[in-house]
């Protein structure tokens, strides 16, 4: 499969097209941003290490009945997976108090949540992707409440997927983002599941493996994310 023109370019990824209409080509990018991109810089490769954990990550839950539009690796860095229409609302789960809903709520950060706590935020880079609510998603239009519910109860189940297999890695799935696009009129799960949009923490000593190693200066974010994949695969990138 050829890429074709770029047909879109984020933060963490550049969309190609290929010389099928269904199909595209995701390529992951060593580059990162925090604070709604207000820090940049590089991860040696993250894009190589985000493309294969994802990847690991979209094919675990297939096989527990999660679809999602990943097809197939392609090599190191690039993925193809089905077009979808990006749906507008980003969708986070939380299972234990960290980052934006401590500061929201006045939390210690660490502590388990007596459950899972679901929030919406709109995605618009323009306004800070602020958190939303099922209303607001209506009277902007975002989503149908069908699709909202769609959403909700697969980020749930995904949720318990995750954090089962994770357990047997002794990993927490602290928190994590996720993304859905409509593919032939139905929700599907889209974009990524990595060190990028997800906190892990080592389960024993609560080392951070993810993204706020970089949004916190706090050193080893390459080492970081290699341990994530290597816990899961048991292998090197």
């Amino acid at each position: 499969m050829e890429k074709k023109a770029l047909l879109y370019e984020g933060k963490a990824k550049r969309i190609y097209t290929t010389e099928d209409p269904g199909l595209l080509i995701a390529a992951y990018k060593d580059d990162a941003t925090a604070f709604n991109g207000l820090k940049k810089g590089q991860i040696a490769n993250k894009g190589i290490l985000n493309n294969k954990i994802s990847a690991f990550f979209f094919t675990l839950l297939a096989q527990a009945g999660v679809d999602s539009h990943f097809v197939k690796l392609l090599s190191d860095r690039e993925m193809l997976v089905k077009k979808v229409e990006i749906i507008r609302v980003e969708v986070v789960v939380r299972n234990y108090a960290a980052g934006s809903l401590v500061e929201r709520l006045g939390l210690e950060e660490g502590p388990p949540l007596s459950r899972p706590v679901l929030e919406f935020y709109y995605k618009n880079d323009a306004l800070g992707d602020p958190l939303i609510n099922e209303d607001h998603i209506a009277v902007l239009n975002l989503a149908t409440p069908a699709q909202v519910g769609i959403m909700a109860d697969q980020a749930l189940t995904i949720n318990e997927i995750l954090t089962r297999h994770l357990q047997t890695r002794n990993l927490l799935l602290v928190d994590y983002k996720l993304e859905f696009g409509l593919h032939q009129g139905n929700v599907l799960l889209a974009d990524e599941i990595s060190p990028d949009t997800c906190r892990f923490w080592e389960a024993t000593t609560g080392e951070k493996l993810d993204k706020d190693r970089f949004r916190r200066d706090l050193g080893g974010v390459e080492e970081a994310y290699q341990e994530i994949y290597r816990r899961l695969t048991g292998g090197e990138n």
